[in-house]
């Protein structure tokens, strides 16, 4: 059997440090916002799927790069990635008395992994801004949801 020629410890670079330890910290803060709300995938979930995500990653790379490219398909990694995603997430949607709960939460560990494979890529303005984005629309639209709600109830409430 053949197999890749080992890595050792000592060849651990800033470069691989920062892709795995910026993968893992977005991931935290994307889930502090699920994790505030009080939802069943929060810091850890988000954290470690993010992480996971940038690891599968720059191992495909490694390994691309190790075997010259040859008998390889890169693109895998997001079809795995997205197949064990979508588990995830169907178990945590759940429809109860005609309402949709943790929807938000099961695309919020889809875009943990995207952010997390494009940590493990270094596609940086990539990550930047898929963070920004993110974190600006969970957290506005999260207030904006919230009056939005507090506004209906308060006009249901008005009316009965």
């Amino acid at each position: 059997m053949e197999l890749n020629a080992p890595i050792l410890v000592h060849w651990i670079d800033l470069d691989l440090a920062s892709r795995l330890g910026i993968a893992a910290l977005l991931g935290l803060l994307l889930g502090l916002d699920r994790e505030i709300r009080g939802h069943a995938a929060g810091l850890r979930t988000h954290g470690l799927i993010c992480f996971s995500s940038a690891a599968m990653t720059v191992s495909m790379i490694a390994l691309y790069g190790q075997i010259g490219g040859e008998r390889a398909d890169p693109l895998r990694i997001f079809e795995a990635t997205g197949a064990f995603i979508g588990i995830i997430g169907a178990g945590l949607i759940v429809f109860s008395r005609g309402e949709v709960k943790n929807l938000t939460t099961a695309v919020h560990l889809w875009l943990a992994a995207a952010i997390g494979i494009a940590c493990g890529a270094a596609q940086w303005p990539l990550v930047l801004i898929g963070a920004i984005i993110s974190v600006l629309m969970l957290s506005l639209l999260g207030i904006a949801e919230a009056r939005w709600n507090r506004r209906r109830e308060a006009d249901n409430d008005a009316v009965e």
